[in-house]
């Protein structure tokens, strides 16, 4: 029998809040959706998977198909509906039955692909729809989570978690659920076959591109500026790709969630702050497979410190995310070089970050973080250093370095 591991977001999936409610589950491709809605899913539950070809010709080719079903229902039910972007007018059909009697079908929807699907769904009205997202598996969905010291994720310990990982393979292979629990050997070609099939073939129909050399140059570029400030002149120059186009292929990555932007944290009326946003991809084994990088432990040695602060950052917005309003991420840069690489915000406070590889932080590894602390001290009032330091440091008064597993 196939183990079946929990995720954080089941919770409020199925909490009080979301009860009678549609809903929409949004995710990139392999993050779990689908298995969450079989998990979900009961002997009497009503099951349309769009990603079959049969299924989807089904809906499209017959308006009102699910209408007629749903109406033969006499029993309440539950209808799972995976990849609702494939046949986004099905939400106008999910709209008439869910108003007609809001209690009799508990709808949950998945897409992962917003482009479509919210110009379609902008008929699903506040009331009745709660959205949702999952990320590659986070941290505290491990066994060998520890206590968070900067992002707590309350009540996560009792459940079937996934397999201890090691940073080094996080930083290689990434967090996709079904990587994680492949052997070692197969996981690059996996990955592969991910960035050539999921990627380059779907978000090209999403996006409707037509020049496939300059998408699949695009993708390689983007994948080796990952984490970097967005430089649209300089990826215009190397690749040759107008920047009005590079601006619609960062857009299908946010829209099918394969990638999102940081923004820089501008909060400070006298000093002249960076402005521009950098991009990051959702998982690091995806941009190691899109960057065309080797999957082997040599990378380590020569990237290791930017694959570091691609995971922590990810990690960090994937929680945020998960909980919701009043969490965000940000990074903050001056124009005279002093950089922090995340800015924590959280309802009641801001924590400026620094992410080191080093196994022995030191107070170099605090200048930019006690920079911020000075200009900030009305809302921020200590700092991290998240690195490979076996125990907790106290580098400064306001400054403790912890081990990425406190993350």
């Amino acid at each position: 029998m196939q183990k079946i591991y929990n995720r954080w977001i089941e919770a409020s999936l199925t909490g009080r809040d979301s009860k009678n409610k549609i809903k929409l589950l949004f995710g990139a491709r392999q993050t779990g959706k689908s298995t969450l809605l079989k998990k979900f899913a009961g002997e009497d539950a009503i099951i349309i998977n769009l990603q079959d070809r049969s299924e989807r010709l089904l809906y499209e080719r017959n308006t009102g198909e699910l209408v007629k079903r749903l109406r033969a229902e006499k029993n309440s039910r539950r209808v799972l509906i995976d990849e609702i972007q494939k046949v986004p007018g099905l939400l106008e059909d999910i709209q008439l039955i869910y108003d007609a009697d809001p209690e009799k079908f508990d709808f949950w929807i998945s897409g992962s692909s917003a482009r479509k699907l919210f110009k379609a769904s902008a008929n699903l009205l506040p009331g009745r729809a709660h959205n949702f997202k999952i990320f590659p598996v986070m941290y505290p969905e491990t066994e060998n989570n520890e206590d968070s010291s900067i992002l707590p994720m309350e009540g996560f310990k009792e459940y079937i978690k996934f397999p201890a990982v090691s940073i080094e393979d996080c930083l290689l292979y990434g967090s996709l659920p079904g990587i994680m629990l492949e052997e070692e050997k197969s996981r690059g070609k996996t990955l592969e076959t991910y960035a050539e099939v999921y990627l380059e073939e779907e978000i090209r129909k999403e996006a409707l591109i037509k020049n496939v050399g300059h998408f699949l140059s695009f993708l390689e570029l983007s994948a080796i500026e990952s984490g970097q400030i967005m430089n649209l002149t300089g990826l215009s120059k190397q690749s040759g790709i107008p920047i009005s186009t590079i601006k619609t292929y960062y857009q299908a990555l946010v829209d099918t969630y394969i990638g999102y932007w940081i923004p820089p944290f501008i909060k400070h009326p006298r000093k002249r702050l960076l402005k521009t946003p950098k991009f990051y991809y959702f998982d690091t084994g995806v941009r190691n497979a899109l960057a065309r990088a080797p999957f082997n432990r040599r990378l380590l040695g020569v990237q290791a410190g930017p694959l570091f602060e691609q995971w922590a950052v990810s990690e960090l917005y994937h929680r945020c995310a998960s909980l919701g309003k009043g969490y965000r991420i940000y990074f903050w840069k001056t124009v005279s070089g002093a950089e922090v690489d995340v800015i924590l915000e959280t309802p009641d406070k801001i924590i400026p970050i620094e992410i080191k590889w080093t196994q022995a932080p030191d107070k170099n590894d605090t200048r930019s973080l006690e920079t911020f602390l000075d200009l900030y001290d009305k809302y921020a009032d200590r700092g991290f250093v998240i690195c490979r330091t076996p125990h907790k440091q106290q580098l400064s008064r306001r400054i403790t370095a912890i081990p990425w597993q406190e993350i």
